[in-house]
């Protein structure tokens, strides 16, 4: 059986962060007009989305969605991890764009280009994961 170890969600939470915030750094500056917005809404979200990832993975973690006793790691699974990080990371993305531009109307518009931007590369990021033994712990139980 194999364990992700908290080191695992600590990597993926970092790897993730940095094509995020190249994203969103891009995509603000676009619709915005403004470089400087663009890195400010970008490197705000450094703070809040590594903390809200990272909250993320565990709460998966934890949830044993199972399948004849088996956990699910499969694509369905790794497609409801993206739902489920796109709702949380947009409303971050919406709230942090509206208060650092000053208009709402901005900050809607970069939540939602970023809903499609984002879900394309957090499915890819969790395949390329999936495929990674970085940080899976073996368990080796001995039999008598």
């Amino acid at each position: 059986m194999k364990d992700q170890s908290r080191k695992r969600h600590i990597a993926k939470t970092l790897t993730w962060r940095v094509v995020g915030t190249m994203d969103t750094i891009l995509i603000s500056w676009f619709i915005s007009g403004n470089p400087f917005t663009g890195l400010k809404i970008g490197f705000s979200e450094l703070v809040t989305k590594m903390i809200l990832y990272y909250a993320h993975e565990r709460v998966w973690f934890k949830l044993n969605l199972t399948r004849d006793g088996k956990l699910l790691e499969s694509r369905k699974r790794h497609f409801g991890k993206t739902i489920t990080w796109r709702i949380v990371g947009t409303l971050d993305t919406i709230v942090l764009a509206w208060i650092i531009s000053g208009n709402p109307l901005t900050g809607f518009k970069i939540g939602i280009t970023e809903v499609i931007t984002k879900m394309i590369l957090y499915y890819l990021h969790e395949r390329v994961w999936h495929k990674s033994k970085l940080g899976l712990v073996s368990e080796n139980v001995e039999t008598a």
